[in-house]
C-alpha cells in the first residue's frame, strides 16, 4: 500500500476504532484498549456474527514516531491527520504535554477539534488522553475523569472541564474519558458491552483475566495528603503528629506544642495546608492506617486504636468517606504482594493425591 496514501474510514458492520498513542506514555495506555477491541473482534468471529473492530493504532505526529515511557518506540502506520472522518470509536490514549511543547500538537489538536458526533460516533480517551481532548475543546461542560494524579492540573488548566477523579472511566454524550493506565482496559470493555452485550464482554475479560467491571474507584489509589515542602507547618509536625496519632489531637494540644495561640494557629495551619487541623488529622489518620493494612498482619482493632480512629465502626465509617471501601475490603485489594497467599497456601495440600 502506498505509504502517502490517506485512510478513508466506512461505516459498516465493522466498526473502526482508532487509538492515537500519545509519546511518552506507558504501553498500556495504548495496548491496553487495543487488546480489548481485538479480543471482542475474535470473540465475535467465533459465535458467527459478522460485526466485528478493525482497529487501527496512529500517531498524532506526522512522522508516525511513538516513543514511549520504557524506552521502545513505536512507528505507526499512519498518523491520525491522515485519517478522514467518520471513525466509529476514536480514543486519545495517554499525553506528554509535560515532557513535548504543546506546539509539537499544533496539527493534532486542530484535526482533533473538528472531530464530533456528526462524524465520530464515540470519542474516549486514556489517562492524560483528556488533556488533548480538553485542548481541541471537546471536553467544555462535560463531565471526564483522568489520572488522579493529573486531575488537579486538568482543573487548572481547563476550568469549563467538570472533571471528577474518583470513577475509573466516565461518559457525558458521545465523551468517554477513563483514568491511569489500567482503566483503558475498563473504559474499552464497556465499550465492547454497549456495542455488543454482556455476553462478548465477558468472554473478552476472561480472556484478559480482568474484572469486567472492577469494583472500587480510583481514590482508593490517591493520596489524599499531598506532598509539602520542608518549610510547611504540616511538614514540621509530621513526625509529632504520627507519634501520638492513638491520643485525642485537638487544636489547643498542637498550638501547645508549638507555643501558638489556637487562633494563630488554626489560620496559619489552613492557609499552609489548605486544609483545617482536624481534616488534615483525619486524613493522616487513614493514610497511616492504609499502610498498616497493606504492609502488616495486626487486626483491624489493633489499627484502629493504634491510628486514633476509634473503633471499628468509626474507623468503618471514615474509611468509606474518604476511600468508597471498608478497612477489611481495603486490605483484601492492596495488601503487600507477598503477604498474598498463593495458590499453593489456599489449596489443601495432597488434595488431588491419586493413590
Amino acid at each position: 500500500m502506498n505509504e502517502d496514501k490517506v485512510v478513508t474510514v466506512n461505516r459498516s458492520l465493522r466498526k473502526q476504532v482508532v487509538i492515537v498513542a500519545m509519546s511518552g506514555n506507558m504501553l498500556l495506555d495504548f495496548a491496553g484498549p487495543a487488546d480489548v477491541f481485538t479480543n471482542a473482534d475474535k470473540c465475535l468471529s467465533l459465535s458467527g456474527s459478522k460485526m466485528g473492530y478493525d482497529v487501527l493504532i496512529v500517531s498524532p505526529t506526522p512522522d508516525r514516531k511513538v516513543a514511549t515511557s520504557t524506552g521502545i518506540e513505536i512507528v505507526c502506520q499512519y498518523s491520525a491527520m491522515e485519517i478522514t472522518t467518520p471513525i466509529d470509536t476514536l480514543i486519545v490514549a495517554g499525553n506528554d504535554f509535560q515532557t513535548l511543547q504543546k506546539s509539537a500538537y499544533t496539527d493534532f489538536c486542530n484535526w482533533l477539534s473538528f472531530v464530533s458526533e456528526n462524524n465520530t460516533r464515540r470519542i474516549g480517551s486514556v489517562c492524560g488522553g483528556a488533556f488533548a481532548l480538553a485542548e481541541a475543546g471537546l471536553l467544555n461542560g462535560k463531565k471526564a475523569t483522568t489520572h488522579w494524579q493529573l486531575s488537579e492540573r486538568l482543573k487548572k488548566e481547563y476550568p469549563l472541564v467538570e472533571v471528577n477523579t474518583n470513577a475509573f472511566y466516565t461518559g457525558d454524550g458521545h465523551i468517554y474519558t477513563s483514568g491511569g493506565v489500567s482503566s483503558g482496559i475498563d473504559l474499552a470493555l464497556a465499550l465492547v458491552e454497549e456495542d455488543h452485550g454482556k455476553d462478548i464482554a465477558i468472554q473478552v475479560a476472561r480472556r484478559l483475566i480482568f474484572y469486567l467491571s472492577r469494583p472500587g474507584f480510583q481514590v482508593q489509589f490517591a493520596n489524599l495528603l499531598p506532598v509539602y515542602e520542608s518549610s510547611n507547618i504540616a511538614e514540621k509536625l509530621y513526625d509529632w503528629f504520627n507519634e501520638n496519632l492513638h491520643q485525642p489531637l485537638d487544636v489547643g494540644r498542637i498550638a501547645d506544642h508549638l507555643n501558638m495561640s489556637p487562633r494563630n494557629f488554626t489560620r496559619v495551619f489552613h492557609k499552609q495546608t489548605g486544609l483545617p487541623p482536624a481534616k488534615f488529622i483525619e486524613k493522616l489518620r487513614v493514610e497511616t492506617a492504609r499502610k498498616y493494612l497493606e504492609d502488616t498482619d495486626m487486626s483491624l482493632e489493633g489499627i484502629a486504636e493504634k491510628c486514633g480512629l476509634g473503633g471499628l465502626v468509626s474507623m468503618r465509617r471514615t474509611f468509606l468517606r474518604h476511600l468508597m471501601t471498608t478497612p477489611s475490603d481495603y486490605r483484601r485489594a492492596f495488601r503487600t504482594s507477598i503477604k498474598t497467599p498463593g495458590i499453593n497456601d489456599v489449596i489443601q495440600p495432597n488434595v488431588y493425591h491419586r493413590n
